[in-house]
């Protein structure tokens, strides 16, 4: 058996990832819906990109039904609010609400709490190696996407 190259590896660790807030428990998985929309929203916003219905979509990698479903349970919940867009009144904004923004801090603690037990044996150095490139992924990963 040939060993996993890289880029295996690193695609069955995001398989793994993705696949166990729908193991289990539902409200879990009803959960990491909430935080995976939020996220979206949060990472176009810091981008500066508006959080349309397509562009969360399109952040997700899903179609624009179902991010339009993902938007309109996280609204429900208090966690995004849709507003018309200042530059497009024809466009609808997603933004994050005060209880959204508390709980993607929720699940960002949790994030790095998770981190720190899967590098528990690793130095600092380690640790921000993997960082600096996992950013260095993501950017490369942004810039293919245009």
């Amino acid at each position: 058996m040939n060993p996993q190259g890289p880029g295996q590896v690193l695609f069955a660790f995001v398989r793994h990832w993705a696949r166990r807030s729908s193991l289990g428990d539902p409200g879990a998985a009803e959960q990491g819906r909430l935080v995976l929309v939020a996220e979206a929203v949060h990472a176009l916003t810091e981008r500066g990109i508006a959080a349309t219905v397509n562009a969360v979509a399109h952040e997700i990698g899903i179609d624009q039904s179902g991010a339009s479903r993902l938007i309109k349970s996280a609204t429900e919940a208090g966690h995004l609010s849709i507003e018309a867009s200042r530059a497009d009144g024809r466009r609808r904004e997603v933004s994050l609400t005060g209880a959204g923004r508390s709980m993607l801090d929720e699940a960002h603690r949790w994030q790095e709490q998770v981190f720190d037990q899967l590098t528990a044996d690793w130095s600092d150095g380690r640790r921000r190696d993997f960082q600096r490139a996992m950013t260095d992924l993501i950017d490369r990963s942004y810039a293919l996407d245009v």
